[in-house]
């Protein structure tokens, strides 16, 4: 059995290997980014004919993913950009999505009321904070009624679907690492409403998600902070930052 982050062999496809892999240990460890699943010409540490999808603690979404990596490893191994092969296999992948009875039903809903989000999206109140609440949602529904490529967590200055005073952790996620991309999603959204671009604001967050991964000791003062910030942060209402000079400031 090889090491990890290695869990077990799914499945051989052809040439290709299958893992279910241990995602907290990359993202830990190896590299921040990787979320649900990937391959070796999005993520170089992967080896060259394996495709690795992460434990999965939603619904199973394996049979997606892979289509999408074969899709994904077949052009990029062609010279075609990530982008150009991402927006390739996104445009499978949300073919197939659309074919669940799940997403079928959600997508009634939605047509009739654009505004609501389907009641069975949400599963899990998981904390309540002023202004903010943070729902563990159906993960499988998100990727298949709104956005593909939702991974981990979201709020609404990222995505204009999630109502403004809520944040969403992905029920896919594995729970030991809730509270970190809940840092990472309430530090972007208070920066972003000051103003930050996502990709500024993204940065920041990732780098002091991954300082509290590998010292979680600092988690519980970074997040009351962040609680604090998300405070500030109500519809309508222009930012207003003080105290730390660089907060509210692009990069």
């Amino acid at each position: 059995m090889p090491d990890k982050p290695y869990l077990r062999k799914l499945e051989s496809i052809e040439d290709f290997d299958v893992w279910e892999v241990d995602g907290k240990y990359v993202r830990d460890n190896v590299d921040r980014e990787f979320t649900n699943f990937g391959q070796h010409f999005r993520f170089p540490f992967i080896p060259l004919r394996e495709f690795w999808i992460d434990k999965q603690f939603g619904a199973d979404e394996s049979r997606y993913f892979i289509d999408h990596m074969i899709t994904e490893w077949n052009l990029m191994s062609e010279g075609k950009s990530y982008d150009y092969a991402l927006e390739s296999a996104d445009k499978l992948e949300v073919k197939e999505r659309k074919k669940s009875a799940s997403t079928k039903k959600a997508e009634k809903v939605v047509s009739i009321s654009p505004d609501v989000v389907p009641k069975n999206v949400y599963k899990e109140k998981l904390k309540q904070f002023e202004g903010v609440d943070v729902w563990v949602i159906s993960g499988v529904l998100v990727r298949g009624l709104y956005f593909i490529d939702f991974t981990e967590g979201g709020h609404h200055f990222v995505y204009d679907f999630i109502p403004f005073n809520e944040v969403w952790l992905d029920d896919d996620l594995n729970p030991t690492e809730r509270d970190f991309v809940l840092l990472h999603e309430l530090h972007e959204r208070y920066l972003m409403h000051t103003g930050w671009t996502y990709e500024h604001a993204h940065h920041s967050s990732s780098i002091i998600e991954y300082k509290c991964r590998r010292d979680p000791k600092q988690l519980k003062e970074r997040m009351a902070a962040e609680i604090e910030n998300n405070k500030k942060v109500i519809s309508g209402v222009p930012a207003i930052v003080a105290g730390n000079p660089d907060v509210g400031k692009k990069p």
